[in-house]
C-alpha cells in the first residue's frame, strides 16, 4: 500500500491492468479459493498506526478475534495481536464466508474503539491479506514468524514475553523443548520481509 503511492501515474496502470487480467481485485489482495488449506491472515490498521495502543486494547482486541474466529468455525493454529496489526494462521473451509466474519470483527471492533476515543468516523482497519502454506515448512515457519512477530518489530526481546499470542499456549502444550525443535528446523531466514512496504 505505501510503496504504491510513491508509483508513477504509468506504474499504477500497468499494475492495475495486470491485476485486471489475473481476475484479481483493482485495489486489495485477492482471497483466492482453497478449502481447508491453512492460510497466514494479516490484518493491519490503517497506514499502520498503532490504535491497539494499550494492554487492555490488545487483550480485548485478542479476545474479539478469536471470539469470532471461534463463530467462524475455522480452525487457529496460531495468532499474536500487535498494537498496530495482527495475523493469524487459520484452517479456511469457505474464505468468502471468512471474509464476510473478519470484516464484521472490523467493523464491530471500529466502532467500539472510535467510540472510546470519541473519533467517530475513523478508519482502524486496512482489509487483510492472506496467503495458503504450501507445505509443512511454510506452516511452522509461520508459526514461528508470528510468535516472533513483537521481537522483530521490537516490543520485546524473547517472544514468550508478550501475553498477546498462542505462544504461551504451545508453551503449555508442546513444551519448550518441542518449541525449541520447530525454531531451529523451520527458521525464519527473510521470511515476511517486505509485506510491510504495501
Amino acid at each position: 500500500m505505501y510503496r504504491y503511492r510513491s508509483l508513477t501515474p504509468a506504474q499504477k496502470l500497468a499494475i492495475l491492468a495486470e491485476r485486471r487480467e489475473r481476475g484479481f481485485p483493482w485495489h486489495s489482495p485477492p482471497h483466492l479459493e482453497a478449502p481447508g488449506e491453512f492460510r497466514i491472515v494479516t490484518g493491519a490498521c490503517f497506514e499502520h498506526r498503532s490504535i491497539l495502543d494499550s494492554t487492555e486494547r490488545r487483550q480485548w482486541f485478542a479476545e474479539e478475534l478469536l471470539k469470532s474466529l471461534a463463530e467462524m468455525d475455522v480452525t487457529c493454529a496460531a495468532w499474536c495481536v500487535l498494537p498496530n496489526h495482527y495475523h493469524v494462521l487459520v484452517r479456511i473451509v469457505r474464505i468468502k464466508e471468512f471474509t464476510v466474519g473478519i470484516g464484521r470483527l472490523h467493523g464491530r471492533t471500529s466502532y467500539e474503539m472510535n467510540r472510546e476515543d470519541s473519533k467517530r468516523g475513523r478508519r482502524i482497519w486496512y482489509r487483510c491479506a492472506d496467503r495458503c502454506m504450501r507445505s509443512e515448512r511454510h506452516f511452522y515457519a509461520s508459526v514461528n514468524y508470528i510468535h516472533n512477530n513483537p521481537v522483530k518489530h521490537g516490543y520485546v526481546k524473547r517472544w514468550q514475553h508478550w501475553p498477546f499470542s498462542s505462544a504461551h499456549a504451545y508453551l503449555e502444550e508442546k513444551g519448550r523443548d518441542w518449541l525449541l525443535r520447530v525454531w531451529r528446523e523451520y527458521p525464519l531466514y527473510n521470511y515476511g520481509d517486505g509485506w510491510d512496504d504495501f
